[in-house]
């Protein structure tokens, strides 16, 4: 998809609500027995900001942003303060944080996941210089790895020797797009001065 490797200013960010959404069909059988199942391989993505925006500067700033991704047409970055690394809050990440793979001797490239249970999630955009990687007790740097930032898949020198663990630690945005191409303003008056009114505006991945 079009995407711009920018991210939404944290203070337009702030005070935004959201989270997971999953999506499960049930079908109830004639035995009376339930058949679950669903559509998506992988939870998305849903915020809603702009509840914090407090003067016109905000307004003007989050009206440039939206400008520039052309409303829905470019996705965009996106910190979600609920769940952006992968140790858990107020960890640091550590290169052993998750598993991403096991060396056989030949592959030499790895795309990072977070584990949520048995589910991983594809992390599709670290957060530039924050990805470490170790291979067994071994952490790896440059020139040793390579990351890309805009795909989430790490590069290794050397292929890990058969058997041996490959993890990663890392802070990580979600891919985002505004899901609608329409910003509405209510500018009401207060004494001398102006309040930018804003109806929240909703995100997707």
């Amino acid at each position: 998809m079009a995407f711009h490797e920018v991210r939404l200013p944290t203070r337009l960010a702030f005070g935004s609500t959201g989270g997971v959404e999953r999506r499960t069909e049930v079908t109830t059988l004639a035995s009376g027995h339930e058949r679950r199942s669903t559509p998506w391989a992988h939870g998305r993505r849903r915020y809603l900001v702009g509840a914090n925006l407090r003067s016109l500067a905000d307004m003007a700033a989050l009206t440039a942003f939206f400008e520039a991704r052309r409303g829905r047409l470019y996705g965009f970055r996106f910190r979600d303060f609920a769940d952006f690394q992968s140790c858990g809050p107020g960890g640091t990440p550590e290169a052993t944080d998750q598993a991403i793979g096991t060396g056989d001797g030949v592959q030499r490239t790895f795309a990072l996941t977070k584990a949520y249970g048995d589910l991983l999630r594809p992390i599709t955009k670290p957060v530039e210089g924050s990805v470490r990687v170790a291979v067994g007790d071994a952490v790896l740097a440059a020139p040793d790895l390579a990351v890309d930032v805009t795909t989430g898949v790490v590069t290794l020198a050397v292929a890990p020797r058969a058997g041996a663990p490959v993890s990663s630690g890392f802070v990580f945005d979600v891919p985002v797009r505004f899901d609608s191409d329409r910003i509405e303003v209510t500018l009401e008056t207060f004494g001398a001065g102006r309040m930018a009114a804003v109806p929240l505006i909703e995100l997707r991945v």
